[in-house]
């Protein structure tokens, strides 16, 4: 049988000068294809700085005298009446143990764990008055990147990317660094029912050190870019042939594009991923080569340079376990200890990619996000031998924001008096949502999607913008 040549091969395929037009076909055609919004749009992207196990609100952002004062004492009111609470060794008041200062023209109070983020809070919008449902963290997780707590629902990120598509064609929409595989796992970044075109990508996992994450198979050294560009060809021209045969495929169409993309990222992806192409001072900057900073470090400036490049949204996720073994945020015992370690882990990353999306012109459309799933309780728990820490709480908590179109230097709603219940213009999790959203141009009510016979959408039937902390 005689060989076939390259020029039948070509033929034979399809492929030919058409195959050339093929990538900027399918761009104009893909999922991913940027869109416009549906209202005027404040910012083009997120930046979310995932504070994994729930920092406590009144050991960083939310000064609360009456806490300090009433140190050692009991807590004036009854425990929610939730059974895994009440299964608990909740103890006295506890006051925290940092001081607190107020910061900039605006004059917000910031705990002395974050010195560095302090000189950042003529930029922050703190919310003071967050709360949600979810006692336990893989409930409370869920419910932070999905909106639902229970069911499996399509990712926050998935939803953006869906609604907006992606600013560079050669990136995905939606980039995740080192997530999570326990707690919420997958699901803090899946699509769910939405296509798979809008699920995240994932940079490593959580054990993984970011020095060492990369997005899996992005390169084939095995095969010169050339004949993949043909092996590629061959197998999109007959996935284009099944598809058109079978007239609706979203699967199929999924993967169409996928590949494609995938092709496409292994010119652009590890250029931006290789931060030594940064100077020493920017490096330097971010905390990045000395420790404990370079793990967040990392993942910080990754965040800025994909910013930078287009993608819509970028989602990091700070845990500790790979640093030091201990529970991030959760901080059940040694609370003083472990949360010293953790803002000196963050502190500085965090101030740096303040300080260099400001510097780049970049804080202007893009939203930065701090949180966690939850807060912390104002009495101490008594687990770990008598060492204090401070149990879980879904009832008042503080995120922040900065940036794309969020008014900066303001403190939004408060908690009580020792920080328990949110209780003066409450933010639920599903208004940060509808806020994020609309800060994109996206109208959280009608960014819906036909699954199953009825319109989902991620704030469910809930939901209000938080039009007070917008500019």
């Amino acid at each position: 049988m005689q060989q076939p040549t390259r020029r039948s091969f070509l033929q034979s395929t399809a492929c030919g000068f058409g195959g050339l037009a093929l990538a900027d076909l399918l761009a104009a055609q893909s999922p991913l294809a940027p869109r416009t919004p549906m209202i005027p749009a404040r910012a083009k992207r997120v930046i979310f700085l995932y504070m994994r196990g729930g920092p406590s609100h009144m050991d960083t952002f939310d000064y609360k005298p009456r806490l300090q004062q009433d140190d050692g004492k009991d807590l004036p009111f009854a425990l929610p009446r939730l059974q895994v609470l009440q299964r608990r060794n909740l103890q006295k008041l506890m006051g925290s143990p940092f001081k607190f200062r107020r910061h900039g023209q605006s004059g917000l109070w910031c705990s002395e764990v974050f010195p560095l983020t302090a000189q950042h809070m003529d930029k922050l919008c703190v919310v003071k008055s967050m709360h949600t449902e979810g006692v336990d963290h893989g409930q409370a997780t869920i419910k932070l990147h999905t909106g639902a707590e229970s069911f499996v629902r399509p990712s926050l990120g998935s939803w953006v990317v869906y609604g907006l598509g992606s600013e560079n064609q050669n990136l995905p929409g939606f980039i995740t660094i080192c997530p999570l595989r326990s707690d919420a796992g997958t699901r803090s970044y899946g699509s769910a029912f939405l296509p798979a075109a809008y699920g995240g990508t994932p940079i490593g996992f959580e054990e993984i050190p970011s020095s060492q994450a990369t997005i899996r198979d992005l390169s084939n050294p095995r095969l010169p870019a050339d004949v993949q560009r043909l092996q590629l060809d061959l197998l999109q021209s007959m996935n284009r042939a099944h598809l058109q045969r079978a007239t609706a495929d979203r699967q199929l169409e999924g993967s169409i594009h996928s590949f494609e993309l995938g092709f496409r990222m292994q010119g652009a992806a590890p250029a931006l991923m290789d931060l030594t192409r940064e100077t020493s001072a920017t490096l330097r900057l971010y905390g990045i080569g000395t420790q404990p900073t370079d793990e967040f470090g990392r993942q910080c400036l990754m965040a800025r340079r994909f910013a930078e490049a287009g993608v819509r949204f970028i989602q990091l996720t700070y845990t500790s376990r790979k640093l030091r073994g201990i529970s991030d945020w959760d901080q059940h015992t040694n609370l003083k200890g472990d949360l010293e370690f953790n803002a000196l882990a963050t502190d500085r990353p965090v101030a740096a990619l303040l300080t260099d999306l400001h510097a780049r012109g970049l804080l202007e459309d893009t939203v930065v996000w701090w949180g966690g799933e939850f807060g912390r309780t104002p009495v101490s728990e008594g687990r770990g031998g008598g060492v204090s820490g401070r149990d879980h709480n879904p009832y008042g908590f503080t995120h922040w924001l900065a940036g794309g179109g969020v008014k900066p230097g303001i403190s939004h709603g408060d908690t009580d008096d020792f920080g328990y219940h949110a209780v003066s213009s409450k933010v639920h999790m599903h208004d940060m949502h509808a806020t994020l959203l609309h800060l994109l141009g996206i109208d959280h009510e009608r960014l819906t999607y036909r699954y199953a016979g009825r319109d989902f959408r991620l704030t469910d039937v809930y939901g209000n913008v938080v039009h007070e902390i917008l500019r």
